[in-house]
């Protein structure tokens, strides 16, 4: 339950075992290889940067997951929430057999895919050409013909609104005729029939009426004719776009070969990305990273094994910020690494917080919630996710739900909610005059101001406990003193403030030892200012003291409100479906209350517990800052790979 110790590798190998030694690496999966950051001018002027296919293999890459999107759209592929993965050996995965099929297979994909695109371009453009030929099918004239020698004819369009009686009489004094082949509600289709000598001012005339030429451009024969060897070429297209769709749909069957491919590519674009770090000069190659102290053994045993120049250090502290953290801890606190995750990581040489936060998170989530009915629902989605072997962050939500569920249910049964009072609200529809009841210890409608009282007791125990880690931190630093005036000052004045309530300790009437607590927090607060910034730093502290812990202690209000909320909205759906009189009609309305309040509660919860940790106990002690380690690893989202006996 701590963070991972880390050990500085620096590695000289010959520059021929190159792709051995990260196969090797890859496999261990617990060596982070990084640019050399401390390689001295005589090293730079030898060493280059060893060439990577990365950019090529991310091609790849990107073409098998569109040939996967591809597979999986047309050949209608279920995977499921959860798929389930393949296990392969080594062999399997690394097999140049099957990477051969998997990329014949992949290309057999992107040419199908190639050609439904092509096609489904040209059916667009045909129905283009049918939409704007439809209106002009009663036209009996080829659309070549432009006109004789003498006549010119042009097609046209013109607003539906436009009076072609006024258009023909606009066009009086010239030698033309306007004829309307078809209309809809936007516009009319129009011949115009004219004497050349008099088109450009016909136009003139037509064009500042709303008149605009039409023209059919590499089209022959009539409008008739033109849509009949449309409909012929769209049948085509569309007899060849459901070769092309059955032709995919059938390559479901390289689904597994596929998969096992892309997770093979996404494997070999890490082991580049990490060659990508590696210096060399030809003959030898150099480069530096992080592993495990618990995993250099088996490290080491790999580098000698191949003949491997290295040394492993510990990192000084001023290397601390780019020390990679990896966080171990037990089945308890493990799945607080979605909440650490979400807000940030801890720099090395730091405290791991899922521990000390674990406690508290989980109370309080149990405490907001509060009904056994929840609880189970949490509890069995936990154990779905378990069941279905979920990974990372699915993984630890599955383990929060199962810990969150089970404090849910405990404090549900104190307070006596089982998805709110449903429980009362069936037992009086079967019986009104039943008076059954789950017992409980207290209950959010009528013991609103104890659990009120009992949540800030709760925040103030969770305060104390960040300034006991805060100050358990700066004494082992060194600073014991920055400690005591720190956090010890503030203990002292909340000792002494918690005796002079009950009249306790006072001397002569006075209370000693909260006037002890301001005289240190009076004498602690200016002690690194100087001159007039001792009397400005001592009403800064007194200021940001008190405002900062009482609105920091105010913030665990939000567990009664939470705990409140949830309880009215489940009973005042409960009581809508109980006004019915039908116990079936109860049963539904109250499903659905009391899903839509478990759904919201579930989210906000999580939220308002996420806050408290983060902004309240956090802030007490929490260094943040930290990079997640990033291990040269297999990468497979479809596959498991197995150790080979």
């Amino acid at each position: 339950m701590a963070i991972v110790k880390m050990k500085r590798l620096r590695v000289v190998a010959m520059a021929a075992r190159r792709e051995e030694l990260l196969r090797q690496l890859q496999r261990l999966g617990c060596v982070e290889i990084r640019e050399p950051e401390s390689a001295g001018e005589d090293w730079a002027g030898l060493l280059e940067r060893e060439s990577s296919r990365l950019a090529e293999t991310r091609a790849a890459l990107a073409d098998v997951n569109t040939a996967l999107s591809a597979v999986k759209k047309y050949a209608d592929v279920r995977e499921g929430l959860f798929p389930q993965r393949q296990a392969v050996t080594q062999t399997e995965f690394f097999s140049g057999e099957a990477a051969s099929k998997a990329r014949d297979a992949s290309a057999r994909v992107a040419e199908l895919v190639q050609t439904a695109a092509q096609l489904q371009a040209e059916e667009g453009r045909l129905l283009a050409k049918q939409a704007a030929l439809q209106p002009w099918k009663d036209l009996d004239l080829p659309l070549e013909q432009t006109g004789t020698a003498h006549t010119a004819f042009l097609l046209g369009v013109c607003p539906a609104a436009a009076d072609l009686g006024a258009l023909r009489q606009a066009l009086g004094e010239t030698a033309s005729e306007l004829l309307e082949i078809s209309g809809d509600k936007q516009q009319r289709y129009c011949l115009l029939i004219c004497h050349r000598a008099d088109e450009e001012a016909a136009l003139d005339v037509l064009r500042t009426r709303g008149f605009s030429v039409t023209a059919f451009q590499g089209l022959t024969g009539t409008p008739a004719e033109n849509l009949r060897r449309l409909e012929g070429e769209l049948a085509e297209n569309r007899r060849r776009q459901e070769e092309t769709t059955a032709a995919l749909g059938k390559s479901g069957a390289d689904w597994d070969t596929l998969r096992l491919y892309a997770d093979r590519l996404r494997t070999d674009t890490a082991l580049e990305e990490g060659n990508g770090n590696l210096l060399t000069d030809g003959t030898i190659l150099f480069f530096e990273g992080w592993a495990p102290a618990d995993r250099l053994a088996a490290v080491g045993n790999v580098l000698d094994q191949l003949d491997c120049a290295w040394e492993a250090k510990d990192p000084k502290a001023d290397e601390y910020p780019d020390v990679p953290v990896r966080l171990r801890n037990n089945w308890f606190s493990r799945p607080l690494n979605m909440v650490t995750d979400m807000y940030a990581l801890p720099v090395y040489g730091s405290l791991d917080p899922n521990p000390l936060m674990a406690p508290f998170f989980i109370l309080f989530y149990g405490i907001m919630m509060a009904d056994m009915g929840y609880g189970l629902l949490m509890l069995a989605m936990g154990l779905f996710l378990w069941k279905k072997k979920a990974r990372g962050t699915m993984d630890y939500m599955g383990g929060l739900l199962v810990l969150c569920g089970i404090s849910t249910f405990i404090v549900g049964a104190l307070t006596g909610g089982f998805f709110g009072d449903f429980l009362s609200q069936l037992a009086k529809l079967i019986d009104p005059e039943s008076t059954f009841a789950l017992p409980y210890l207290f209950t959010p409608l009528t013991d609103t101001m104890a659990i009120l009282v009992g949540s800030l007791v709760l925040g103030f125990l969770q305060i104390l406990t960040g300034m006991v880690i805060s100050f358990v931190k700066k004494a082992r630093d060194g600073h014991i003193a920055d400690g005591i005036w720190d956090e010890g000052t503030w203990w002292v004045i909340f000792l002494g403030g918690g005796l002079a309530v009950l009249g306790i300790g006072n001397v002569a009437g006075y209370p000693v030892v909260l006037i002890l607590g301001i005289v240190m927090l009076v004498v602690g607060s200016g002690r690194n200012a100087r001159g007039f910034g001792k009397v400005t730093s001592v009403f800064g502290a007194v200021y940001n003291g008190v405002t900062g812990y009482f609105s920091d202690i105010m913030s665990y209000s939000r567990l009664m409100a939470l705990m409140l909320s949830g309880s009215i909205i489940a009973s005042v759906f409960n009581q809508l479906g109980a006004v019915t009189g039908n116990v079936i009609a109860f049963v539904i309305i109250s499903a659905l209350g009391n899903a839509l309040n478990f759904a919201l509660n579930l989210l906000g919860c999580y939220v308002h517990d996420l806050r408290l940790q983060c902004l309240e106990f956090f802030n007490r002690f929490y260094e943040s800052g930290g990079r997640p380690f990033r291990p040269l690893a297999y990468q497979t989202n479809y596959v498991d790979i197995k150790e080979e006996n």
